[in-house]
């Protein structure tokens, strides 16, 4: 695959499309059983919040990679991420309800680099807080 967007067409400021991606307690299970992950902040409430969280909480890997999609679709081709890298900021808090949480993501062009490559700075929050920090993602373009 090669990316769809060419890095002539891109400029510092381009805005990628933003998504919102739902996740809900069953999100979490499959989550945990593909990544191995059975950490009980990331299923049990009352375990949860007897190690002080406010209830059960996304796994940070899960919420990565759910904040990357945005760079992937807009590419088209997954394998143009050559970097890519976050600090958890804050929890994404999954509540037991019909609606669970949802992570916001937009993202835009804050750098053109070397070798049609460009840096997307990254922005995703949930529940109006800020939950990934200094999201930024390498990609090589068209």
């Amino acid at each position: 695959m090669k990316a769809k967007i060419a890095y002539s067409d891109v400029e510092v400021g381009t805005e990628l499309p933003p998504q919102s991606f739902p996740v809900d307690r069953a999100t979490l299970v499959r989550y945990a059983g593909a990544s191995g992950d059975f950490n009980p902040i990331h299923w049990n409430e009352k375990f949860a919040k007897e190690v002080g969280l406010p209830d059960v909480i996304a796994h940070g890997m899960f919420t990565m990679a759910e904040a990357i999609r945005v760079v992937t679709d807009w590419t088209g081709d997954p394998g143009a991420v050559v970097e890519y890298g976050v600090r958890f900021t804050r929890p994404v808090v999954v509540p037991n309800d019909d609606r669970g949480a949802v992570i916001e993501v937009s993202g835009k062009v804050g750098a053109k680099l070397d070798d049609n490559t460009v840096r997307v700075d990254l922005t995703a929050t949930s529940a109006g807080q800020k939950v990934l920090g200094m999201s930024r993602a390498v990609v090589r373009l068209g």
